[in-house]
């Protein structure tokens, strides 16, 4: 089986919902055992049950920006069954610019989209060499390459999590570490349907139509289509990447510029 990662142990933050959801249905399709982390108790346990039925998983409540959660919880499943693979997805939006962004929203944002990811970064590491190599996704985004507008917190978050894949491929290379990331760009999550029903009330399916044209290719992009890129990145399939971004964004980096 192409793509096949029987035998790998994989960690998705994030994976209650959406893209982390999407990619935790994926790697246990293709055989990897996945540990679900993420502070929604429902749609974690929800997303459990979904693979549970298909594929082998495990979960736990984690709150990333606790280095004792995390260091605990990868210590536990690199015990039992190494740690192979690692998707750093769970983050969180802001919308605002430099004036609208108080310092309260700022360090939120920074202490769960870079802070949660170091500590995922650094357990991940350390359970990875155990291990003898593995494979890192980091979830950046278009807004790290790019001007969005009033996605000034955002925009510093992910421009982080670029810098730091970038640095851990460097650094590991010798440990047989590959570190990618990937860098959608607007993807139809419930984000997106509950972002349109607090500001656009009455509007929803107006404006979701508008967002979507306004990527060259004319839609959003599935949670799916960024899972099939992650799963390509973790598989043997891509053992010669590692130090690049992936842009998945429907034509509007390149084409739009």
């Amino acid at each position: 089986m192409i793509f096949n990662l029987s035998g790998k142990s994989a960690i998705v933050t994030g994976a209650a919902k959406g893209i982390g959801k999407a990619i935790s249905l994926k790697l246990a399709a293709h055989g990897a055992h996945v540990t679900l982390l993420d502070m929604d108790e429902t749609g974690l346990n929800e997303t459990f049950q979904e693979i549970k039925k298909a594929g082998n998983c495990d979960q736990a409540i984690c709150d990333i920006t606790s280095r004792e959660e995390v260091e605990k919880i990868f210590e536990k499943v690199s015990t039992a069954n190494g740690l192979h693979i690692l998707i750093n997805n769970a983050g969180i939006a802001h919308v605002g610019n430099v004036e609208d962004t108080s310092e309260e929203d700022f360090d939120k944002v920074y202490n769960i989209n870079v802070k949660g990811t170091f500590h995922c970064l650094q357990a991940g590491v350390k359970a990875m060499k155990k291990s003898g190599g593995g494979c890192i996704v980091n979830l950046a985004s278009i807004a790290a390459l790019v001007g969005l507008s009033d996605r000034f917190a955002y925009t510093a978050s992910k421009g982080a999590i670029l810098s730091m894949t970038y640095s851990i491929a460097k650094d590991y290379l010798n440990d047989k570490i590959r570190c990618n990331s990937i860098s959608p760009g607007r993807v139809h999550t419930p984000f997106v349907d509950g972002f349109l029903a607090k500001n656009y009330k009455g509007k929803e399916q107006e404006i979701f139509e508008k967002l979507s044209k306004s990527q060259p290719i004319g839609r959003m992009g599935k949670p799916e289509e960024i899972a099939n890129l992650a799963l390509f990145l973790c598989s043997d399939e891509a053992a010669f990447i590692t130090g690049s971004n992936y842009v998945i964004d429907g034509g509007l980096v390149t084409l739009n510029t």
